[in-house]
Order: C-alpha cells, then sequence, then structure tokens
C-alpha cells in the first residue's frame, strides 16, 4: 500500500461542493504539486484536520478553481495513512482536470472501495464496519440508515465478540489442559461447557432470526402483481406509486413486459413488478410477457393476486392464482369494488382477501395494514439487525458447529472431537470481523463499493 491512490469522491453530475480525495504516504506534497495555500504555509506543513484556502491548477499551471485543502496524518484519519481532500465547486470539469494533474504527479486512480478497504487493512475497521458504510450510502430509508450507522459505530461487532472470546477461552483452556497434563490446570466439566455452548448458541440464534427483518429493512420487499389481463393490475400499482407509472387503456394486454417500481407503504419499502396479464397468449410478444410473469413471481417474497371483481372468474384467473402460490406469501385482491360484484371473497384460495378500488383508492390502507403486519419495521435501529448474506452464512455456520460441539460433547466423543467444532465456530466468526477472513472474501465484499469511497 506504498502507492499514492486519488479519486473524485462524488457524483459526476454538477453540484455545489465536489471534492477529491488521496491516501497514502506523501499525499500532501504530491498534493501540493496542484494546490498552493493562499497564507504561503506549504500543505506538507499545515495543521491536522483544518480547512486551507488555496487555488487548484490544472496540468498547464492554470488556476480553474479557488478551493479549500484539508490533511489528515497517520493513524488519525480514515484509512490510517496520510490523507488529504480537496473541497472544490462542484463543476465535473474542474474535478476531472484536478485529477488529471494529480495523477501526472504520480498518484493512482483508486478502485471501488480502496479508500475503505485501506482502513479495514490499517485496523481502522472491521469487515461489518467496512460493509456497513455501503449500505449507509445505499441506505433507502432513515431505519435503514439508522442501522447502518449502528453497524459502522460497531454495533454487531459488540454483539460477536463476546461469543467469540466465550469459546475461544474455552479452546485455550482446552488446549492448556490437554498439553500440560502435569500441571494444576483446573479442567472444565461438562455441565460447565454445555452452559458455555447453550448460551453462546441461544446468543447466535437471536442474531440468524434479525436477518429476515435486516434483509426486508435493507432490500425491501419484493411483490408481484399476478392477474389476467384488465384485472387492474397496472392501474393498481399507479394507484400505489402515486403517479401514471404504467400506461393504462381498455385494451387487453397492454403490458407486455415486467414494469417495477418501489412504493412505501407504511413502513415498509415495497419493490412492485407489476407483469403481462396471464393467459393464452396472442403472439411471441406476448408469451414471453406471460413467461416473465411466471418467474417474476418464483422470486417474489410476496405475490398480489388481482381479479377483477365485476367479471366472473376465469380459467385465466385460476392460472393466475397458481402462480401467485408460488411466493411464500400471497394476497388476493378483489379489483373494482366500485362496481357491482361478481366475485365472493369465499371463491379465492387465499387467507387474506380485500376488496378494493384501484380506480379510487378505497380499500387500500387495507393491504399496507396486512403488509406492515407481516413485514413492519418497528423497534429501534441500533445496528444490531443482520443484513446481508455473507454475514448469515457465516453466522449459520457458527450456529451449526456449536450444535455439533454440544452433540459431541453430550456424545460422550473425545475432547479433540468437540475442539474441531470450536474451532469450526470461531473461524466462522472470525469471517464476520475479518480475523480469519480470505483474500478473496475480502476483494468481493469491496466490489460493492462506488469509486472514491
Amino acid at each position: 500500500m506504498a502507492d499514492i491512490i486519488a479519486a473524485i469522491a462524488t457524483g459526476k453530475s454538477p453540484c455545489a461542493i465536489g471534492i477529491i480525495r488521496l491516501s497514502g504516504s506523501g499525499c500532501a506534497a504530491l498534493a501540493a504539486q496542484v494546490f498552493t495555500p493562499q497564507n504561503g504555509v506549504a500543505l506538507t506543513h499545515a495543521p491536522n484536520r483544518k480547512l486551507t484556502m488555496g487555488t487548484v491548477r490544472d496540468r498547464k499551471g492554470r488556476v480553474i478553481d479557488h478551493a479549500l485543502a484539508v490533511c489528515a496524518r497517520a493513524p488519525h484519519s480514515y484509512t490510517g495513512e496520510d490523507t488529504v481532500e480537496l473541497q472544490c465547486h462542484g463543476s465535473p470539469a474542474v474535478l476531472a482536470s484536478a485529477m488529471e494533474a494529480l495523477l501526472a504527479a504520480g498518484a493512482r486512480q483508486a478502485s471501488p472501495g480502496e479508500f475503505t478497504k485501506r482502513a479495514f487493512l490499517n485496523g481502522k475497521l472491521d469487515l461489518t464496519q467496512a460493509e456497513a458504510v455501503i449500505d449507509l450510502i445505499e441506505a433507502h430509508s432513515a431505519e435503514a440508515a439508522a442501522n447502518a450507522a449502528g453497524q459502522l459505530a460497531g454495533a454487531l461487532q459488540r454483539q460477536i465478540s463476546p461469543i467469540y472470546d466465550a469459546l475461544c477461552d474455552l479452546c485455550s483452556h482446552f488446549h492448556a489442559v490437554l498439553d500440560y497434563p502435569d500441571e494444576e490446570i483446573e479442567d472444565f466439566t461438562a455441565g460447565q461447557m454445555q452452559s458455555v455452548f447453550a448460551a453462546n448458541r441461544a446468543a447466535l440464534t437471536r442474531l440468524l432470526q434479525s436477518y429476515e427483518r435486516g434483509k426486508y429493512l435493507q432490500n425491501g420487499v419484493k411483490a408481484v402483481l399476478l392477474g389476467r389481463p384488465n384485472a387492474g393490475k397496472s392501474s393498481l400499482l399507479n394507484a400505489l406509486a402515486g403517479f401514471e407509472r404504467v400506461i393504462v387503456t381498455d385494451i387487453a394486454g397492454t403490458t407486455r413486459d415486467t414494469v417495477e417500481q418501489t412504493v412505501r407503504l407504511g413502513s415498509v419499502r415495497v419493490c412492485l413488478t407489476d407483469t403481462a396479464g396471464i393467459r393464452e397468449a396472442g403472439d411471441e410478444i406476448e408469451a414471453m410477457g406471460v413467461q416473465r410473469a411466471m418467474e417474476a413471481a418464483k422470486r417474489a417474497q410476496l405475490a398480489l393476486f388481482v381479479c377483477d371483481g365485476s367479471k366472473a372468474l376465469t380459467q385465466e384467473d385460476f392460472s393466475a392464482m397458481e402462480a401467485a402460490k408460488l411466493a411464500p406469501r400471497s394476497i388476493a385482491l378483489i379489483n373494482k369494488s366500485d362496481l357491482p360484484q361478481a366475485v365472493s371473497p369465499r371463491e379465492l384460495p387465499f387467507e387474506t382477501v380485500l376488496c378494493v378500488s384501484a380506480k379510487n383508492g378505497d380499500k387500500l390502507e387495507q393491504l399496507t395494514t396486512q403488509i406492515e403486519q407481516w413485514y413492519g419495521q418497528d423497534g429501534d435501529y441500533d445496528g444490531s439487525l443482520v443484513t446481508n448474506a455473507r454475514q448469515f452464512g457465516a453466522l449459520t455456520r457458527a450456529h451449526d458447529a456449536i450444535s455439533r460441539a454440544q452433540a459431541a460433547l453430550q456424545g460422550a466423543l473425545t475432547p479433540d472431537a468437540v475442539l474441531t467444532d470450536v474451532e469450526a465456530a470461531m473461524q466462522a466468526l472470525g469471517e464476520l470481523s475479518g480475523r480469519t477472513v480470505r483474500e478473496d472474501i475480502t476483494a468481493r465484499i469491496f466490489e460493492r463499493f462506488c469509486v472514491g469511497k
């Protein structure tokens, strides 16, 4: 990590302020080739974490901006290295010219997530905190941001560390007893070990149970609208979105492809997918749309079956019902309640059946209430929710390893058999923080990041 990296940390669109970041030993001297302080004090001697006014020059030495610079020296910086930030006006042309000058002076373009990766490698963040950085950037709600901020502050790691330490104490004590039989080291009793296993397995179970809630908080609920043509699926999507997202006509089969729109229903972020009406397709394009509707149903976490309540059910309705049942949860919506009804809720094989009108919005609050009941995000968001599959996978392996250790102990197996599973649990927990993480896992984690972070 001896080289100096640089990147534009703000977006590519024009904005009020644009920031260029540098990190690496000697970055202040390199930045001084582009930035000239107004007070005459060399940037290499600028005080830590205090803004300095000056000018930014391009490769030809022309002044292109009046900006601010701030230095933070190792180890008291985000990356743990010497860092410099240039806070320019947010012109893409100015930022690009300044970056060209920095690269010509010897900096290297940073790769996605490289600043945060250096922070991890220099011990400024563990992996749960590093992952929280991108979760915070991508947060779609105040609740998701609060949970990510809590994880960035170390909330998740504070729950994991006591489990790891308890297993480590048990493992080291075991080794001490086995390796030094002549020493008077008090041995663990089976009851003490089972107590340690039970307590920490319960703690892991609580963390694992938080994943479903954390997953919905982070990604939203994937929901699909299914029904025969002209049942009112597109009208329903428009009503929930609050604007005309999809073209609606009286012509059957208007929607030929899947259309996605994210809506907020109460506290729940729902990623709605409108689909082609399910029927015997009239042409190849419509057939492709119907196929995509079926595929969307298989991927969905929630299916909303929509039927036209003013007309008797048809075979096409029953086909759409079968597709809706592919999702883990489903709701039937009898649409067009503003018209005389030809469909009874008793005819639909769903636990939840709601009579609504997409046209005038009647009873749509009932749908929000039901979704809130299933996926609602009540409670504190202190960073304790597990929010990504990597964390969930490592916690699952740790939980399973402790379960095996418990079974080995109950089966009176030799201590080394029990230790093998204890060490496997520690290995899995170590992957959460980065204590035992492999290089390929580290690379995969930081691939999600944007350049400049």
